[in-house]
C-alpha cells in the first residue's frame, strides 16, 4: 500500500496537468456480505442487498488526455439480507469515505470514449442498523462493523461528450472491503458491485 501511494506522489511531482474536471457519480450498490466467525459459523444463508451510492470528485490528466488521476469523497449504502423460515436479518449501513484512482480512457469517436479505472477507498460507518425479526440493533457499536474499512475497486465506463463543457457516463464498478481495525473472531467483508451514472464538467477547456 505504501508503494502504491509513493508511486502516485512521484507521478504527481513529475507531471503537469493540463486537463481538469469535476464529476458526480450516483447509482446502485449491490452488496454481498461475507461473514466469518472462528467461534460459531453463521448458518443463515446470506443474500445480496441493494442501496445507493454517491461520489463527488476532481480529476486531472497526467500529461495525456488518456491517463488521469482523481480524488473523491464517497457515500455508500452497503445493505444485505439473510434469512431462514425461522429467522430473518437485514443490515442497512452508510459509509462515508475518501478515495483515489488512476483512470484511462480510449477515444472511439469524436464524442464517444471508453474508460477503465482502479483505486483505493478508505471509509467509516456513519449509520448502521440490524433488523432481526423486528428487533433493531445499532451496528455502530459492533466491533466487526465499526472502524475503518479499506477497499480496492475497479470499473469500466462508456462516456458520451455533450459539448466542450462536459459529458455523461454510464458504467459498472466492483470492489472488496475489509475492516482493518477489527481484531475480533468475527470478520465482515463486503463484495460490492455498482451500476454507475455520471455527469462530468471540464473546468479548464
Amino acid at each position: 500500500m505504501r508503494k502504491f501511494y509513493l508511486l502516485l506522489v512521484v507521478l504527481l511531482a513529475l507531471t503537469n496537468s493540463y486537463s481538469q474536471e469535476v464529476y458526480f457519480l450516483t447509482g446502485t450498490n449491490i452488496t454481498k456480505y461475507n461473514f466469518t466467525s472462528q467461534a460459531e459459523p453463521m448458518a443463515t444463508p446470506l443474500q445480496a442487498g441493494t442501496g445507493s451510492f454517491y461520489e463527488i470528485g476532481y480529476d486531472f490528466s497526467l500529461n495525456s488526455d488518456a491517463l488521469s488521476y482523481s480524488g473523491a469523497i464517497t457515500l455508500n449504502d452497503y445493505n444485505a439480507l439473510a434469512g431462514t423460515p425461522a429467522n430473518s436479518y437485514s443490515w442497512n449501513t452508510k459509509y462515508a469515505g475518501a478515495q483515489s484512482s488512476l483512470n484511462y480512457v480510449h477515444k472511439i469517436t469524436k464524442r464517444f470514449k471508453l474508460g477503465v479505472r482502479a483505486g483505493l477507498n478508505l471509509s467509516k460507518m456513519i449509520y448502521g442498523k440490524q433488523n432481526l425479526n423486528g428487533e433493531i440493533l445499532d451496528l455502530t457499536d459492533q466491533k466487526e462493523f465499526s472502524g475503518l474499512y479499506f477497499s480496492y475497486f475497479g470499473g469500466a465506463s462508456a462516456n458520451y461528450k455533450l459539448n466542450d463543457s462536459g459529458y455523461l457516463s454510464i458504467g459498472y464498478g466492483f470492489g472488496n472491503g475489509l475492516n482493518t481495525a477489527n481484531s475480533t473472531q468475527e470478520k465482515v467483508i463486503f463484495n460490492n458491485s455498482q451500476i454507475q451514472f455520471g455527469i462530468h464538467f471540464n473546468i479548464n477547456k
